[in-house]
């Protein structure tokens, strides 16, 4: 039997490595399009700060390491064309030498792509490039050359387009290199997967680290200065009128896109924001195809169908689509959505639904805010959690929680509590009986999202 993966990113190598681990008679080829197998694309913002202090460093897995599994890998080697009845697959290596590939199942893990905003001098004819200052990130490629411009051109200002997981990130480790960063995102508040109440929390975090922070803005253009002051004319508008910023580099980074044009060509249905219908199964409408990743629809436990691309979903698509396509029978247990980011000295994340989305997925929901300590406040270092809870009023379920508070409060862990009880299909109140650790230096004897889970309760019986 041979199977094929397509992308070598988190989906298509967990899809191979769940192969060969069940069936290492299995012959596994995973098409790479660049030179970079199985690399940790969430890590690129580490390795520009000069925390990560070599891009090596961001493989989860080397290539030493892949091959010694026993799969065969083609980098540098692009997917042209799926021919389904034929159960064959075209790919043109580096050199431009095309080659048809024979398999017996396939899984299609294209990932996504940054999306290029509607901006005068990013998008469309004229459009500036890496070596003019203006960049995208998401990937190996637009790391290196982000680094050139870094390391050559040392620009001393940029301009952030889009305040989101990746922005925010940005925004950290181009301040760690010493630029001056200006924010620019157009909703009310950075983070707009968080409630507006937290996204203040990370706004002022931003500003009290020296990131000048424009919401509400729209950037229209982005353009060379004639005069030479600085390389780069950022113009936007914003509600108190027009807004224009000189600096030396800009970097959009306003989301992706899932990539499906090879799959979409060979007859895959397209659903939720044009990414690839796939069943529980990780199946296509294909016949002998599989997808998995930041290329799919997700499916999420509380709101079904929907598209939500995160690393830690695509690894959990990719091996369940590697086992399926060798003969297995597992269904893809479903998304929570939960994400985590650090800004400087603070951390947050969420889990589940907010207020309106849970309106949204036909839910009675109840959101209210709540502050605690990390650990018991008369042992040095504590620092407040804020938080935001919800629950269903009718039947007390847990739907969502959002928590922020110092990087060292277990800010990351303490919201995967929550996601392992929304899991399951707790109660809020259901939080009061995990049985949780406790040591002075470490907790309390009511953990702070107990505590504010026994908020909700109040407030919910009030």
């Amino acid at each position: 039997m041979h199977l094929i993966a397509i992308g070598g990113s988190d989906a298509g190598t967990s899809a191979a490595l769940r192969a060969r681990e069940l069936d290492p008679a299995v012959e596994v080829t995973v098409v790479v399009a660049d030179a970079y197998p199985n690399f940790s694309i969430c890590g690129i913002p580490y390795y520009v700060s000069g925390e990560v202090s070599h891009w090596h460093n961001l493989a989860h897995r080397t290539y030493a390491d892949l091959e010694a599994t026993g799969m065969q890998l083609k980098v540098d080697t692009s997917a042209k064309q799926i021919n389904v009845e034929d159960r064959t697959l075209l790919v043109t290596d580096a050199s431009g030498t095309d080659e048809l590939l024979a398999y017996d199942e396939l899984v299609v893990g294209t990932g996504a792509v940054s999306q290029v905003p509607p901006i005068e001098g990013v998008s469309g004819e004229g459009a500036l490039g890496w070596d003019d200052g203006v960049h995208l990130l998401h990937s190996m490629g637009d790391t290196f050359a982000i680094m050139r411009t870094l390391e050559e051109a040392r620009p001393s200002s940029a301009v952030i387009v889009g305040a989101g997981y990746v922005g925010l990130e940005m925004a950290e480790g181009l301040t760690a290199r010493g630029l001056k960063v200006t924010q620019m995102e157009r909703l009310d508040e950075v983070l707009p997967t968080v409630d507006p109440e937290l996204g203040s929390l990370v706004h002022h975090e931003l500003a009290d680290h020296g990131v000048e922070v424009l919401t509400g803005t729209t950037v229209h253009k982005v353009s060379r200065n004639p005069r030479g002051v600085s390389r780069l004319v950022v113009d936007a508008s914003a509600a108190t009128g027009p807004v224009r910023r000189e600096v030396d580099m800009v970097l959009v980074v306003v989301g992706v896109r899932p990539d499906t044009e090879l799959a979409a060509a060979a007859g895959a249905k397209l659903g939720i924001a044009g990414a690839i219908e796939v069943d529980r199964h990780m199946r296509t409408n294909l016949p002998h195809v599989f997808a998995a990743g930041d290329c799919v629809v997700t499916h999420h436990r509380l709101l079904g169908a929907t598209y939500l691309p995160l690393g830690t979903t695509a690894h959990k698509q990719g091996r369940v689509a590697g086992e399926n396509a060798i003969g297995g029978d597992r269904e893809f247990a479903g998304s929570l959505g939960t994400q985590v980011v650090k800004i400087f000295e603070h951390a947050i994340s969420r889990t589940g639904l907010r207020d309106h989305e849970a309106v949204a997925a036909g839910f009675d929901p109840m959101t209210i805010g709540f502050e605690a300590d990390d650990h018991k406040a008369y042992y040095p270092g504590s620092h407040k959690i804020s938080m935001r809870y919800t629950g269903d009023r009718a039947t007390g379920r847990l739907l969502g929680v959002q928590l922020f508070g110092h990087k060292h409060a277990e800010i990351a862990k303490r919201v995967d509590i929550a996601a392992t009880a929304i899991f399951h299909g707790a109660t809020v109140d259901d939080m009061s009986e995990l049985d949780l650790s406790y040591t002075p230096p470490l907790g309390s004897p009511w953990d702070a999202v107990q505590m504010g889970a026994q908020a909700w309760v109040r407030e919910s019986q009030g």
